[in-house]
């Protein structure tokens, strides 16, 4: 039996590995499009498919209560191998925008078998200090999803082909080393019947319902800025020519600075409250999105970038705690669905930010666009905000 200790370890370790997936594209996007004749707006859409795949199999997930009644670490690896599979077709030299929108979509769907089970699993094995854990977990996440961009900025090193090779044999390794190391955690409840209404039941409490709405405003924001973080930077040096930017390698530490903030985040909840902490993060985010237009008018490229890693920290830092809310005030029989639904229609919510923002880009000319963003962090401070409801 593995020891207790090292499973948080190789949890967070397998969720960097197969989240390494989501960005995938993005961080070779100007290769693809060069390489398959592309459109040049190709990276919103391609961003969009994965999240939309993502809607679909979380949707999937939850109503078949999936992590529930599986084993959620054979479940985890099953996901994994088949998302690491499709994501190796990204080479195919015959792929097209809608081969390439199709392979997207599945990994997207696969993913729905990683990130929330990979949270589950976690909620199964500990009781206390989940924000903690979590905080690792989602910091993994985090690191995952910029590590295409650092593969892409150390140069010749790694060309778009190899990052596709080491993505897909990274999330390989992270599905075979949760199924052999981690198995079914002490807190486990199974279910076995198939209970097509649960992920309706969740929402009448309320508890519950204002946590997850503090999570979609989050949501709104996140994936938004973070697909738009190389745009930010392009933009910016194009106002000022003389600047000369590492896009690849600042996206990365731009996004993977996050995950510091999310193993922070947890550590600082712990002696300030969840809720509190997590109010604070979007407080803090929701003022980035505003001041964003601000920092562009001054010809400072290291303030710029300094802001961008600061928003990048309070962007992401509440995301465990939030989860960890979402899964405190769910019924423990069906946490899993819990956490899989409410991830379902955060991530439905990114598509409409992410097109959003990629229409305004592209019909205005000013880069006040971004406080858009705002509206996320100030929806879910109104749901943290709520008295009638106290989180633990």
């Amino acid at each position: 039996m593995t020891k207790t200790k090292i499973i948080l370890p190789i949890i967070v370790f397998s969720q960097f590995c197969c989240t390494s997936l989501w960005f995938a594209t993005n961080s070779i996007i100007k290769d693809l499009i060069t390489n398959y004749n592309l459109p040049v707006n190709s990276l919103s859409h391609l961003t969009s498919i994965v999240q939309f795949g993502f809607i679909i199999g979380t949707l999937f997930f939850a109503i078949f209560t999936i992590a529930d009644r599986f084993s959620p670490s054979k479940v985890f690896f099953t996901c994994a191998i088949i998302g690491a599979i499709l994501n190796s077709f990204l080479i195919w030299e015959n792929n097209t925008l809608t081969s390439l929108l199709i392979i997207r979509f599945f990994n997207g769907f696969f993913l729905a078998g990683i990130y929330p089970i990979g949270m589950k699993i976690a909620t199964d094995y500990y009781q206390k200090g989940l924000g903690k854990s979590l905080g690792y977990l989602v910091g993994a996440l985090v690191l995952g999803t910029a590590f295409p961009h650092f593969l892409t900025g150390i140069g010749n090193v790694f060309l778009w082909k190899n990052v596709v090779y080491t993505t897909s044999g990274l999330t390989f390794l992270g599905g075979l080393l949760m199924l052999l190391f981690v198995p079914n955690g002490p807190y486990r409840k199974q279910v076995s019947n198939v209970d097509l209404y649960a992920f309706l039941k969740i929402f009448k409490n309320v508890k519950f319902k204002n946590a997850a709405f503090g999570y979609f405003g989050h949501m709104w924001e996140l994936y938004a800025f973070w697909t738009f973080v190389p745009i930010l930077l392009k933009s910016y040096q194009s106002i000022y020519p003389k600047t000369s930017l590492n896009i690849s390698l600042l996206s990365f530490f731009i996004i993977g600075i996050g995950s510091i903030a999310c193993i922070a985040s947890g550590y600082i909840s712990e002696k300030k409250g969840v809720k509190r902490t997590a109010s604070l993060s979007l407080f803090l985010s929701c003022i980035c999105c505003l001041l964003c237009p601000v920092f562009f008018s001054i010809n400072n490229s290291l303030l710029f970038v300094l802001f961008l890693l600061f928003w990048g920290i309070v962007v992401i830092a509440d995301s465990p705690l939030l989860s960890t809310l979402v899964s405190k005030n769910a019924t423990p029989e069906i946490r899993g669905t819990a956490l899989t639904i409410v991830n379902c229609i955060g991530f439905f919510i990114t598509i409409i930010s992410i097109q959003l923002l990629s229409f305004l880009i592209d019909t205005i000319d000013s880069n006040i666009i971004y406080i858009t963003l705002a509206i996320g962090p100030i929806i879910g401070l109104i749901a943290l905000k709520n008295k009638k409801v106290s989180f633990n």
